[in-house]
């Protein structure tokens, strides 16, 4: 399994600044919720990343990726070199690229506002662990097409 931290730094690899697929930290955020959603669905409920995301007002946050990139405010990530492939399996890889395919080129409060009409953000209190459970449903039941918005 996949630790958080190599998959934000797999998704920082392929930020390109000055365009559409900039990564600031709401962003990375998102898609790393997305990330975690496919692969629970294409991998029997297998997580992508066991540390868990939180329902905040911005929809699901890491904690840990918060902490590490918070400084950054609303600005782009500086891209990261692309080492943390190393550190992936295939399946994880694969997750993460079709989570970058599907949502790269929207920006963060876009994907902001997909995340607040989904059952795992609206059916989790305020400042809960959205249950990888609940994820895992939401995407089994409503993500299974190429394209969700």
């Amino acid at each position: 399994m996949a630790e958080v931290r190599n998959v934000a730094k797999y998704f920082l690899s392929k930020s390109i600044e000055n365009t559409q697929y900039a990564i600031t930290p709401l962003k990375l955020q998102k898609l790393l919720y997305y990330a975690q959603g496919i692969h629970l669905r294409d991998n029997n409920g297998t997580p992508l990343f066991d540390e868990n995301l939180l329902r905040w007002d911005h929809g699901p946050v890491n904690r840990i990726i918060y902490d590490d990139y918070k400084r950054y405010g609303y600005f782009t990530i500086p891209k990261s070199p692309d080492n943390a492939k190393n550190d992936l399996t295939k399946s994880e890889i694969k997750a993460i690229e079709q989570a970058w395919e599907l949502y790269g080129e929207l920006d963060g409060k876009f994907l902001e506002e997909l995340t607040h009409q989904e059952d795992p953000w609206l059916t989790t209190p305020p400042n809960q662990i959205i249950s990888k459970d609940k994820i895992y449903k939401y995407f089994m039941e409503n993500q299974q097409g190429a394209s969700v918005w």
